[in-house]
């Protein structure tokens, strides 16, 4: 099978084996699969995959069923289905455990379920699971446009939050109020906790920046609030203002969805499954599908994430597709 892989620091389609399914797994054959910024990290020998999965890139995918493992039940060959996998999305085949796929919903075509996955489970992980969001609460969401935060917005404002996010230029600002946005930032020109502690602070901080920006997140955090880092775009050294951390109670929490348990992934994908694509079906939550690129363009893919042009998610089609 083709699949991509790195030569000479640049993305190009090589051969590969086929995986075969070992028992409780399916062989999916990919139609489409999603680019994450994890993905850009292990391109570049900064986020080697977890032990046994993968080397190939990529870690969302949408395609049919080619084959079974042993022990596989409630699945058929051919199903369209769409699923969350630990690596070797950005191939003609993919191996993924029976427990990450959830059937592909007839309105959606395989580009947009392959948008699907990574984002909303991270953002039903971080928001609802962790952060225990409720209703009548207030969440910062840094990087409003991209895929997760458009996920993130979506999911906060369904539970009753009060939502802000960050962003940068004016389509992307008009991106995240379409979503549901009530105070956005351009954090380009505007120091974004003097803006959030003028609109009254926030709860619960979903930063996918990480670096220098934990300073301004202790800043804008009310008592009590949560920082959940998920994302180190600006890098992982950063100060810690101790002194806010004990009196207003502050709270600082790591996460990354890759490394979870099976069990967790599992969870996470029922919610997927019972919460997010029903309303997806209904209209009620919005796929945030930016542009799709040909497997073969995969480094031009990368290339155009890392620039930030995309508002919502980027998307590798096979040729068939």
């Amino acid at each position: 099978m083709l699949a991509i892989a790195t030569i000479n620091n640049q993305l190009a389609l090589t051969e590969h084996p086929i995986p075969q399914p070992a028992a409780g797994q399916l062989l999916i054959k990919v139609a489409a699969a999603g680019v994450n910024r994890a993905d850009l990290m292990q391109a570049q020998g900064k986020y080697p995959p977890p032990a046994g999965e993968s080397e190939i890139l990529g870690l969302e995918i949408a395609g049919t069923i080619a084959a079974l493992g042993e022990g596989v039940t409630g699945w058929q060959v051919g199903d369209a289905v769409l699923a969350l996998v630990g690596g070797g999305a950005y191939a003609e085949y993919c191996l993924v455990d029976q427990s990450l796929c959830c059937l592909q919903p007839d309105i959606l075509s395989h580009a947009k379920a392959a948008s699907l996955p990574e984002v909303w489970m991270t953002a039903w992980l971080n928001l609802i699971d962790i952060g225990q969001l409720k209703a009548g609460q207030r969440v910062l969401i840094h990087a409003g446009a991209s895929g997760v935060g458009a996920a993130a917005i979506q999911l906060a404002k369904s539970v009753g939050a009060w939502v802000a996010v960050t962003t940068s230029t004016p389509e992307k600002q008009a991106f995240s109020r379409d979503l549901g946005a009530d105070l956005v930032i351009d954090y380009r020109a505007q120091d974004f906790a003097t803006e959030i502690k003028a609109a009254g602070g926030v709860d619960l901080i979903l930063d996918t920046v990480g670096g220098d920006y934990l300073a301004s997140n202790q800043r804008c955090l009310n008592a009590d609030g949560l920082i959940i880092v998920i994302g180190l775009l600006r890098g992982i050294e950063s100060q810690l203002n101790l002194g806010l951390m004990l009196v207003k109670r502050q709270r600082i929490q790591g996460s990354a969805l890759r490394s979870q348990p099976l069990s967790i992934k599992a969870k996470l994908t029922q919610a997927l499954r019972s919460e997010i694509l029903p309303r997806i079906a209904s209209g009620e939550f919005k796929v945030t599908l930016d542009r799709t690129f040909a497997m073969a363009d995969a480094q031009a893919a990368h290339d155009y994430v890392a620039a930030n042009r995309n508002s919502g998610k980027v998307v590798l089609l096979n040729a068939a597709n």
